[in-house]
């Protein structure tokens, strides 16, 4: 497998992050501007957004959870040269679902539906994992 299709869905995620990234920080700035907020609410993080701004925000940090797992096991797959199509297309799902997931969290944020895309993904990466840990401790 080329290294183009190894980091192809991590370029995605990367992309997914600073994209949730780049319209809370927007939205953000239209509502101190708007004085929807003042600054003195949000000084210390306090959760003074308005609901969708939070919902952005919680979309935003999620990125920075269970997609830490899925990057570092990118990273040692390339080093390890062991990425191949039981990598990429597990990995290709795994990111569809972090689109699926941040999409339920900045839209209709339905906590089961959510969840159930969470832990299918947590489940895929996991399984991502364990392949990987196999092949290694085996060879």
């Amino acid at each position: 497998m080329t290294i183009q299709a190894v980091l192809a869905p991590l370029f995605v995620q990367v992309a997914l992050t600073f994209a949730i990234g780049l319209w809370m920080a927007g939205g953000r700035v239209v509502a101190v501007r708007s004085r929807a907020v003042q600054m003195r609410d949000i000084a210390l993080r306090e959760p003074n957004w308005p609901k969708h701004l939070m919902q952005l925000q919680n979309a935003f940090l999620n990125q920075f959870e269970l997609p830490v797992l899925f990057y570092t096991l990118t990273i040692l797959v390339l080093i390890t040269q062991t990425g191949d199509l039981l990598f990429v297309v597990p990995a290709w799902i795994f990111v569809a679902l972090r689109l699926g997931h941040a999409y339920v969290h900045i839209t209709s944020n339905r906590v089961p539906r959510r969840g159930l895309v969470f832990l299918t993904g947590a489940a895929v990466l996991c399984a991502m994992w364990i392949i990987f840990a196999v092949r290694i401790l085996i060879t």
